[in-house]
């Protein structure tokens, strides 16, 4: 079966055909390096503390985002 033929009958165009063909599994995306958050990183091992903590609690008894965020504003 041609490209053409198949992107008739799928009901896509002929250069999305050629790409599926060309990968057997979708190449994906990659980082050339990890993101960079100046803001962020000085608080990432207490948010983490925070949330370690967490796992011992109930459900309705943990912290919300906005709640992380106020205990650091705080």
């Amino acid at each position: 079966m041609s490209k053409s033929e198949a992107a008739r009958m799928i009901g896509i165009a002929r250069k999305t055909v050629a790409m599926i063909l060309k990968h057997s599994v979708p190449p994906g995306y990659r980082r050339s390096r990890p993101p960079v958050r100046p803001k962020l990183d000085p608080f990432i091992p207490i948010i983490d503390q925070i949330l370690e903590d967490d796992k011992r609690q109930l459900a309705k008894q943990r912290h919300t985002a906005t709640r992380i965020f106020e205990r650091l504003r705080d």
